[in-house]
Order: C-alpha cells, then sequence, then structure tokens
C-alpha cells in the first residue's frame, strides 16, 4: 500500500525512504571496506588500534557495518508498507544514518576519542532502527513483524559482547559474537527469503506457482536457532546434526521455488543463487562440526555467499520498485551479480586447496569490489533522486 505525503516530492531524494541511503551506503562501504581488508593483507597489517586484530575490524564492519546496513534500509521500507505507518524519513532518517556513519568513523579516530564513545556510537544504531520499525508494528498490529524486535535486540546484545572484550570488561566474548551475528543475519535472510524469493519469481514468471510446505515453513526458524544455541555452546555432534538438518530442508524449500524460466530474469536468479548459498554454508558447518573441515569456509558461503549475493540483489530489485521504475537491470548490472556470486564460490571453495588461500582471498575481494563498483554506477542517480511516478518515497 502506498502512503502519500502532502507535499511535492522534488530535487533531492536521498532521506525519503530508508532504503535510499542505507543502500547507498551499504554498496559505498562494500567497496570500500573490502579494499581496505586487501591492503591490511596486502602489508601483512595484522592489527588495528581498536579492534586489535585486523580480522576483528574485517569481520565486525562487515556484520555490524555493511549487512546490517542493508537489513535496516530493507526494513525501514518494507515496514512502511506493510503496516500503512510511516517510517523514519526527512530529518530523523538523516539521524539514524549519521549515527550509522558515525559508528564507521570513529574507530579511525581511536588515537584520540575515548574507547567508550566509540563503542556508544556503534551500539546506538541498531535501537534506533528497532525504534524506527517498532512503532508502526505496534501502532498497526502487524505483531508477527515483532521478530525483527526481538532479533535486533540480540544484534545489540552480541555488539556489545564486542565492544566490552574491546573495552577489557569482558573476555572471550568478541568471537562468540560475531559468530552469533552472522548467524542472526543468515535467520534474517531465511525469513525475508522466504516472504520475497518466491513472491517475486511469481511476479516475474507470471504463471507459475511456487510450492511450500507448511510443515516446513514451521520448522526452520526453530531449527536454525537451536543449531545457533547448540553451535554457541560447544556441542559439535548436536551442532554438525542440526546444521545437516538444516541444509536438508533449505535445499527443499529452494527447489520449491525453482522454475528453469527463472534464468531469463537475472532480478530473480540473483535471489536464487544468494539463497543456494545458505544450504551449501549449512552442509560445510556440519562437515565442519563432524569432520574437522576449517568453519571459515561455512562462514564465507554465509557471508561472502549469501550475504553479498541476496544483499546485491535485494538492493537491486528494491530500488527499482520503490523509486517507480521498471525493473529491468542493464548488463553493467547482470555483469555484477555474476561477479559477486563467482566472488562468494571462489571465497567460499577455493581455500579447500590450502596453496590458494591467498590467491582466493585477493581474487574474491578483487571481484566483491568490482560488482559493487558496478552497482554503484547506475543506482547513485536512482538512490538520489526523486521517483519516477512524482510520488513521494
Amino acid at each position: 500500500m502506498q502512503i502519500q505525503e502532502p507535499r511535492d516530492p522534488k530535487g533531492f531524494a536521498l532521506f525519503n525512504l530508508g532504503f535510499r541511503p542505507f543502500f547507498l551506503l551499504s554498496a559505498v562501504s562494500g567497496f570500500v571496506l573490502m579494499l581496505i581488508w586487501l591492503i591490511m593483507l596486502a602489508r601483512g597489517q595484522s592489527t588495528h588500534n581498536y579492534y586489535q586484530l585486523s580480522q576483528y575490524w574485517h569481520g565486525h564492519e562487515m556484520l555490524f557495518g555493511y549487512a546490517v546496513a542493508v537489513i535496516a534500509g530493507f526494513l525501514l521500507t518494507a515496514v512502511r508498507n506493510w503496516t500503512s505507518v510511516q517510517t523514519p524519513f526527512g530529518a530523523q532518517l538523516a539521524f539514524i544514518t549519521a549515527v550509522w556513519l558515525l559508528g564507521r568513523l570513529f574507530p579511525l579516530f581511536s588515537d584520540v576519542l575515548p574507547g567508550l564513545l566509540i563503542a556508544l556510537a556503534d551500539l546506538a544504531f541498531l535501537p534506533l532502527v528497532a525504534l524506527g520499525i517498532g512503532i508502526p508494528i505496534i501502532r498497526s498490529g502487524n505483531y508477527r513483524n515483532l521478530i525483527f524486535l526481538a532479533i535486533f535486540a540480540v544484534m545489540t546484545l552480541a555488539n556489545l559482547l564486542v565492544h566490552l572484550q574491546l573495552l577489557g570488561y569482558t573476555d572471550n566474548t568478541l568471537t562468540t559474537s560475531l559468530q552469533m551475528e552472522l548467524a542472526l543475519i543468515v535467520i534474517v535472510m531465511i525469513i525475508m527469503g522466504g516472504r520475497v524469493i518466491p513472491f517475486f519469481t511469481e511476479r516475474a514468471l507470471g504463471n507459475f506457482q511456487t510450492r511450500k510446505y507448511a510443515w516446513l515453513e514451521r520448522l526452520m526458524i526453530p531449527l536454525a536457532a537451536a543449531w545457533l544455541v547448540c553451535d554457541l555452546a560447544g556441542w559439535s555432534l548436536a551442532t554438525g546434526i542440526l546444521a545437516a538438518a538444516n541444509a536438508l530442508v533449505q535445499g527443499i524449500r529452494l527447489s520449491g521455488w525453482f522454475h528453469q524460466r527463472m534464468f531469463r530474469t537475472p532480478l530473480i536468479w540473483v535471489l536464487h543463487v544468494a539463497y543456494l548459498f545458505i544450504p551449501l554454508g549449512f552442509a560445510l558447518a556440519a562437515l565442519s562440526a563432524l569432520s574437522g573441515v576449517s568453519i571459515y569456509l561455512s562462514t564465507h558461503a554465509f557471508a561472502a555467499g549469501a550475504i553479498g549475493s541476496m544483499t546485491l540483489g535485494m538492493m537491486a530489485r528494491v530500488s527499482l520498485g520503490h523509486t517507480a521504475r521498471p525493473l529491468k537491470v542493464s548488463k553493467l548490472v547482470v555483469s555484477a551479480f555474476v561477479l559477486i556470486g563467482i566472488a562468494g564460490l571462489i571465497r567460499t571453495l577455493l581455500p579447500l586447496v590450502p596453496d590458494l588461500y591467498v590467491m582466493a582471498l585477493h581474487i574474491s575481494g578483487a571481484l566483491w569490489m568490482a560488482a559493487w563498483l558496478l552497482f554503484l554506477i547506475p543506482y547513485t542517480p536512482i538512490l538520489l533522486r526523486p521517483r519516477m511516478d512524482g510520488q513521494f518515497g
């Protein structure tokens, strides 16, 4: 449902709706954060002024910076449609965006800024987004989407545990918290993927009905949550079994959305490819728990594979739909879809050959950066300019 605004939408439109600033900044940060990471690797830089280790900085910024910004942009937009209640825009949205940006910039000045200020700036973002979507959800009685407030609360706790270790208040909470955050983002993708991928597929293909299994849909979140709890508890056998079960049900779920005609529509196949990395990630997690395969294969199947392709595909689709543009992408963007999928595969599977590990990091990172650059070229003006139909949003 479209909400009409009592004013003429002209000129600069960046803060008209949540997807605009956060999709733009996510794309920019996807490029910049990876560039900085590759430079650190090339220099052999293993330390960071605030995050202590460069790999901690990389993990934190890709999860709590880049990925969370995409989720925020999507939900601040989607909740407005789900509830028919306005989400933050204008000055309020600009303030939330500024808080996210400060969380990325303050660690660069850790030599002069107190650690507590850096932590507070970063921790403030998720509660602000939760408030921005929580008020419309509660006002409209759209209570089934309160699950996102619960997920944001646990994400905030995970981020707090990261900063508490960095500030010296806890021991050994940082890596566990990054692991928790990645799993929570996977759960968000499972929830949102189940809502939008079948819908988008049916809309694009016309006379095609996706298959959904009620028993399987009820099992999704409890099964993923049980895997996360067992993983955090260190119960290897249970973690492996539950990871294998998740891989199976996610594969069955995805097969029900498949139709060969989807390959004619890049905005659809990119989402299917992205979701395919989720059962792959669970399968690799099962192998890690049961046979000693490196857990980082699973980590990057979820992160470089699923998160990378899913965010790019969703940002491309949502940006067109919510600016009243035709749902067609240029060859540049199709190339971006291909590159980011290949980047995910290389980062996930090439390290299986130990001699190719360093090469895999640099090749996948370079392809990832190229994908976001190709996205930014056509989408920056789309995100900055008003809707094509003259409506506000």
